[in-house]
């Protein structure tokens, strides 16, 4: 999406977005459209969100194709993210109404009005890689212009915000490519690709390379599928060297049949989003490295096929991990905690990290305690934890504590191994959390999972329906905070 921000005086002649909030006096400067927001006051605000479209421009001495009218009840500005659900109103409205090119006159703050060019740009998002007919009718917003009585301080608010979009749609093309095409191999040959030209060292392992180590854990997954597992090692280091890094941890699942515990069929076409953690830590990645953040990131990656095969793992087999803990293996299906389970211990051994974050769309059992509203978290660390829960709520890609507990531990306890890879039959989230945790020893660690969130079937805040790219803004937000000085005003680095 090509945006520019103008200034009030600035006039381009294609559709015009005026945003006007109930009960709200317009800025001072808007003398030029005093007919056209006069004219505005006599459409019913039927919606939290109303849009009226005219073409009766020339009455309202406004210069353009048509004048469109975005009525904001003055509720919507004390909800959760209000910008989120105003640019989604009008770029969805957009859509359906095949407008490609629109100038917005924004009476919001200049971070405010950042925050609304995002959520725009965010829910114009679609990826139509693999459509051959119709192509032409697949509208989609490609000029932005902003005007604002401070353009300049909404570009420096939004510059940010632009790398994080680039991460948060380099994560849902990830999420969003069927399995046929994204195989371990090519999702590793993929990142290597987009991250090493922003400024990433990277590295992909393969399986030889793997056994090597002793990462039998990660390997047993891939065993009954004909595409080769890899694990990609990205390293942003961007502060001090001697500091220790921030680790973050993705499962890569790139699709789960389920093993030798075969799924069943209904939805099984869905399961190639099950390496949404692994895109996460890539997005985050490259929001980072665009960016330029002063502090040393490592994200890691265990890219695998879980597939039914003669050679396949079995439910009964024991497994020794890397860490050299034993694993019964219950159920196959119960895969992505034997991909981090490696991926954990690899991590400290080499990196000695600050802290470790993993994501994963590890269980079910997630989505029926909190839905698709919010991804459980887990966590050694109360601190690290509320800063995430903070990050959530600031970036709108919302977390919620789950506990964790000796009883539940217990639950993995195995009469031939040192543990097995699935507890009883509630609260699989937990026990799943209580298993990763024995791969983690004194290090501080959270564990988020993201079964719920990181695709929806229909369209939501800031997302159309498929790959949602949650996890980037959060952790965006989290290492932003970081990194940030709490005396530092915007204002004064312009």
């Amino acid at each position: 999406m090509d945006i520019h921000f103008l200034s009030i005086g600035e006039r381009p002649k294609n559709h015009f977005a005026i945003l006007l909030v109930e009960d709200l006096k317009s800025p001072s400067e808007w003398t030029h459209y005093h007919d056209a927001t006069m004219y505005a006051k006599n459409i019913p605000l039927v919606k939290p969100v109303t849009i009226h479209q005219s073409f009766h421009h020339s009455q309202l001495a406004v210069d353009t194709e048509s004048v469109i009218f975005v009525r904001i009840k003055k509720s919507v500005l004390e909800e959760d993210s209000p910008m989120d659900k105003v640019g989604t109103e009008l770029a969805q409205w957009c859509q359906n109404n095949n407008i490609s090119y629109l100038s917005v006159l924004s009476p919001f703050s200049s971070e405010q009005t950042a925050q609304l060019v995002m959520a725009i740009h965010l829910s114009a998002y679609r990826f139509n890689h693999y459509r051959t007919k119709n192509i032409d009718k697949l509208h989609k917003i490609r000029k932005l212009n902003i005007i604002h009585t401070d353009p300049q301080k909404v570009r420096y608010h939004y510059k940010p915000l632009a790398s994080i979009i680039s991460g948060v749609n380099f994560c849902r093309d990830l999420v969003n490519e069927p399995a046929n095409v994204l195989t371990p191999v090519n999702f590793a040959r993929e990142l290597y690709d987009a991250l090493k030209p922003a400024g990433l060292v990277v590295e992909i392992l393969d399986e030889a390379q793997m056994q090597e180590l002793g990462m039998n854990s990660l390997l047993c997954v891939g065993q009954g599928s004909t595409c080769q597992s890899r694990m990609v090692i990205m390293q942003w280091q961007g502060g001090n060297p001697k500091d220790q890094p921030i680790a973050l941890l993705g499962k890569g699942v790139c699709f789960d049949s389920g093993g030798i515990s075969l799924k069943p069929p209904r939805n099984m076409h869905e399961m190639k989003f099950d390496m949404a953690g692994a895109a996460a830590v890539a997005g985050t990645m490259l929001s980072v490295a665009k960016q330029h953040l002063p502090v040393n990131i490592v994200g890691i990656v265990g890219l695998v096929e879980n597939m039914p095969d003669g050679s396949a793992v079995k439910p009964g087999d024991v497994i020794t991990s890397l860490s050299g803990q034993t694993i019964e293996v219950i159920n196959t299906d119960a895969e992505g905690r034997l991909v981090l389970a490696d991926l954990l211990w690899y991590t400290q051994d080499r990196f000695n990290p600050l802290h470790m974050i993993d994501l994963a769309t590890l269980t079910g059992a997630v989505i029926a305690a909190l839905g698709s509203e919010y991804a459980g978290i887990f966590s050694n660390d109360d601190e690290l934890m509320n800063t995430l829960r903070t990050a959530g709520e600031e970036s709108g890609e919302k977390v919620w504590p789950m506990p964790m507990g000796e009883n539940y531990d217990k639950e993995l306890e195995s009469p031939i191994a040192d543990m097995k890879n699935l507890g009883a039959p509630y609260a699989g989230h937990i026990t799943a959390a209580q298993f990763l945790k024995r791969f983690v020893n004194n290090y501080s660690w959270c564990h988020i999972d993201i079964a719920g969130v990181a695709w929806s079937n229909k369209s939501i805040a800031c997302c159309p329906k498929g790959a949602t790219g949650f996890g980037v803004r959060l952790l965006s937000e989290y290492i932003s905070q970081l990194t940030s000085s709490p005396d530092e005003k915007p204002g004064d680095t312009e």
